[in-house]
């Protein structure tokens, strides 16, 4: 399902991170280090993070730069990468990369012209989050004593379901889904300035008299990345659907219509593949082992970093990091 259109169904405040001190958030990682990623390519020069085999490293940038954010507001941080792509999922994968190529070709006709405004826009487009990326960040959350766990498949169905489980008291992504996961709470906006919002899956479901399962039903209506929605049929009308003929496949039947792995995608939402995890919220970052790691086994340039180690230095003794439990 579009994030649009979720964002039209979810319910969705203002939260001052003053009222979410000492709180554990489960961060989707691939979603968070994706948009430092890009944020960090658009407005850094690549010789900041190129090293001198030409590996790009700008997610440790990005890295660096992001978690003060969380730490200054003294929440514990536990970052959960994908696993397994989930196959239904292929098509999705596969639309994704024929549009990284279309926006690659429109980078080096950029490029040849000189656009450079058009290059920043692009190049942040067509950034992978490749193998070296994600080792990488996970040595660097390590050298910081950040907690990580490895989902056993989407990392935001681990996430909401460590929020529900109690395990964290928050999931953390830009993605809408999490509300189809099940978050109880959801923080999003953690990579952007300001406040966060909080998106509340109970609330979200009283707003529209619906059920877990009727909402995601709502959701492959209209479409989500393992199916492609019912033409003309948005969430206004995808949710009238499912209260008039009480689920999905009540509302299917209405139109005549039908949806390929309807009771799949489904169960991918409903009772995704998930891990019970036991997460260490005491940690003790080593900040000089970290920043060695940074600038010299990567290469990165010292000022472009040194800010941000020293905004996570003065946070261990602003909340007490190392005591976190």
């Amino acid at each position: 399902m579009g994030n649009a259109d979720l964002r039209d169904l979810a319910v969705i405040e203002d939260v001052s991170f003053d009222d979410l001190g000492g709180s554990v958030v489960a961060v989707d990682a691939h979603n968070w280090l994706y948009r430092y990623l890009t944020t960090t390519v658009k407005w850094t020069s690549e010789s900041v993070y190129t090293t001198s085999d030409g590996t790009e490293v700008a997610n440790l940038v990005g890295v660096v730069q992001g978690l003060p954010k969380v730490f200054e507001h003294d929440l514990t941080p536990v970052f959960v990468f994908d696993g397994a792509v989930v196959d239904l999922k292929d098509d999705e994968v596969e639309k994704r990369r024929e549009q990284r190529a279309q926006y690659e070709d429109a980078l080096e006709d950029a490029r040849e012209r000189g656009d450079q405004i058009a290059i920043a826009r692009l190049e942040s487009r067509t950034q992978r989050l490749t193998e070296t990326i994600i080792e990488t960040t996970r040595e660097l959350l390590r050298l910081l004593d950040v907690p990580v766990v490895d989902a056993p498949a989407e990392g935001e169905s681990q996430c909401a379901y460590m929020a529900r489980r109690g395990t964290v008291d928050y999931a953390g992504t830009e993605d809408y889904d999490a509300l189809l996961f099940g978050a109880p709470y959801t923080l999003r906006q953690l990579t952007s300035k300001g406040d966060p919002e909080l998106m509340d899956f109970e609330a979200t479901l009283a707003a529209h008299d619906l059920t877990w399962e009727q909402l995601v039903d709502v959701a492959i209506l209209c479409g989500t990345d393992f199916n492609p929605g019912i033409t003309g049929v948005g969430p206004k009308t995808a949710v009238k659907l499912v209260r008039e003929h009480g689920d999905l496949y009540g509302a299917l039947e209405s139109r005549d219509e039908h949806i390929e792995h309807a009771d799949r995608i489904r169960t991918l939402f409903l009772d995704p593949a998930v891990d019970d995890v036991d997460v260490q919220t005491t940690i003790e970052p080593d900040v000089d082992a970290a920043r060695t790691y940074v600038t010299e086994t990567w290469e990165v340039e010292a000022e472009e970093v040194a800010r941000g180690f020293k905004r996570i230095e003065e946070s261990l003794v602003q909340t007490g990091l190392g005591d976190w439990a």
